[in-house]
């Protein structure tokens, strides 16, 4: 996988090519149930009014005026709003970008969520322009949306620690994607890098080298990190025993899971849910 990381600062963003599929401004009004979804482009929601929740893979993000989401192509994701105060955004579809995080609660993942402060009536103001232009299609609209979406993305950048990321090949990460959220559904079978391959329909190698570029880590890492993640959850709420807990999250013997367990927290299962149980008391 080849990509391109682009210091704003250093090259033109008109070089760039890149592309405004779509903006609308939505406001919940009860008519309509958002379902969790992926696109095969970057989307960019920014929230001018109201609260609501996004849902993106396994993480719920509260959002409120004047967050940024920025959401990288297949990543799954869904969006609601409090009913008793509806929320209202703008978002914007982008063909031909992706963002790469640097912030340490974003690094690793495909999207990041932002709270904005200085900026946010210049991206509202040059938001509602682009919008204008777009729907109303005058003559050369093409060229004002995209100096438009240039600036936003200036203005964007000098407020976060990201990148944008100009991959002709970015369609890789849709099979990243896809391995990702079946490890997240399916951690506790017994899975391997051929299954994964088999289910991605790329070779086991590739998958390896792009899984690790995209995620931060092997595709056997992130599982085991992921059934790690289990059962610490299964460990300080249920009753279950250690060889049960193991053998529900994926691991192949309880020997293994405490011998992965203690070398990755520092400590035995036992002593993780006997220190946790006390701190989750009364």
């Amino acid at each position: 996988m080849s990509s391109e990381r682009i210091n704003l600062e250093q090259k033109n963003l008109a070089e760039l090519n890149f592309n405004l599929r779509y903006i609308s401004m939505s406001k919940y009004e009860g008519d309509w149930q958002s379902l969790p979804h992926t696109h095969h482009f970057t989307e960019l929601f920014y929230v001018i009014s109201g609260n609501g929740n996004f849902h993106v893979e396994n993480e719920l993000i509260p959002v409120k005026p004047n967050d940024l989401m920025i959401i990288n192509p297949h990543v799954e994701h869904t969006e609601k709003t409090m009913t008793n105060n509806p929320m209202e955004y703008i978002v914007f579809g982008v063909d031909g970008l992706a963002f790469s995080f640097h912030d340490k609660d974003s690094r690793g993942k495909n999207y990041s969520h932002y709270s904005y402060t200085s900026s946010q009536n210049q991206l509202v103001d040059y938001s509602r322009l682009m919008l204008q232009e777009f729907h109303e299609k005058k003559a050369g609209f093409d060229i004002v949306c995209r100096s438009i979406l240039q600036m936003l993305l200036v203005f964007i950048s000098r407020e976060l620690d990201l990148s944008i990321i100009s991959d002709s090949t970015f369609l890789i990460s849709k099979e990243c994607a896809l391995a990702k959220r079946y490890i997240d559904t399916n951690y506790s079978q017994n899975i391997t890098l051929d299954t994964l391959a088999a289910i991605t329909h790329i070779n086991k190698y590739y998958l390896a080298h792009s899984f690790t570029s995209c995620i931060g880590q092997s595709p056997i890492n992130y599982l085991s990190e992921k059934r790690l993640q289990a059962s610490m959850e299964l460990l300080v709420s249920t009753n279950h025993s250690i060889a049960q807990i193991a053998s529900s999250t994926g691991f192949s013997s309880q020997s293994y899971f405490s011998q992965i367990f203690k070398k990755s927290v520092g400590m035995t299962p036992q002593q993780y849910r006997k220190i946790h149980t006390k701190n989750a008391g009364p």
